[in-house]
Formats: C-alpha cells, structure tokens, sequence
C-alpha cells in the first residue's frame, strides 16, 4: 500500500478528480523506468482525463550515479514551472545522461543552466528528493520502477496490455 497519499507536493499530471491515480517511483538513469517512461505516456494517452499520473523520485545511487543529479535537475524545472518538460527530455535523452547534458537540456527549456549548476552543487532540492525516497521506502519500495495503482502496489509486468487490464479492472469496480 501507498503510505504517503497524492499530495500538492507532488509532481501530478492530470485530472484531480480522475477515476485512477498512477504512482511511480522512479530513477532517471534505471533502464526499466526508461522502458516504462513511454508505456506510460501511452496509458495517459489511451485513459485521458480518467488518469492522473504521479512521478516520485526514487534515486538508486548507488548503482545509477546520475540519478540523483536528474532528480535535482528535474526538482529545478519544477520550481521553474517545467518539471513534466524536464522528465520527459531527461528520460527522452536517457541513453546519453551526463552533467552536460542536464545543462544543456536546462538551457534548451530556456531556465538558467547556471543556477542548475549552483543548484546541483549545493543540493538545493536534497529535502524533496529525500522526501519522496522515505515515502517510498515506507511503502515498500525496493526497486525501480515501482507502480501503485490507486494507492494500491502493482506487481505485474511493466507492459502496455497488462497495465491497461489492471487499470480497467480498478475502473470496473469503482463504477
């Protein structure tokens, strides 16, 4: 179970009142969020308004030393208005994730690659990031990428098809 609800301290994209709620813990640098990252564009796509999705940072760095500075660099376009831009661009460019390539992609949003770079040097968004990581490791997580659907973990394979039957049964017994 989800132990930290949606709150307006999270990253929402979505309907408020949408019948489902889609959690992720992810990492930027995990190969498994980046296969997910576009199967679950195609859920927000195939659902619309019924979908609200919810990205929380889960950085593993021990294994993925990049996470982290992702995550402070995705925290920095969020408190500049563009955290879903920032996402999608870092999981889009995934396969070529350097420091240089989070400056450039902050300039590319038009923000401050500048202030980015004080940012990741002071850790500016350390206590969000470091949020999210505990409410994760509350809820149990253990892995990236890990789904909770409606508050509810996900254990099924990380696929198109097998999300939408889980999502669809969730629909079926809220009507």
């Amino acid at each position: 179970m989800l132990k930290n609800p949606v709150s307006n301290d999270d990253h929402i994209e979505g309907a408020q009142n949408a019948a489902v709620t889609l959690v992720e813990y992810g990492d930027y640098q995990c190969p498994y969020c980046g296969q997910a990252y576009p199967i679950i564009k195609r859920l927000q796509k195939h659902y619309g308004s019924k979908l609200r999705f919810v990205f929380r940072n889960f950085p593993l760095t021990e294994i993925h030393p990049l996470a982290e500075p992702a995550a402070q660099t995705a925290e920095y376009a969020g408190a500049e208005g563009q955290f879903w831009e920032m996402h999608d661009l870092i999981f889009e460019n995934q396969s070529n994730l350097s420091i240089e390539l989070l400056l450039q992609l902050a300039d590319f949003l038009n923000l401050s690659s500048a202030e980015l770079k004080e940012a990741l040097k002071n850790h500016t968004f350390d206590a969000k990031i470091q949020k999210d990581f505990m409410s994760g490791i509350k809820s149990g997580v253990n892995g990236t990428p890990t789904l909770y659907i409606n508050g509810v973990r996900y254990s099924g394979p990380v696929e198109f098809q097998d999300l939408v039957s889980a999502i669809d049964e969730i629909i079926a017994v809220s009507k």
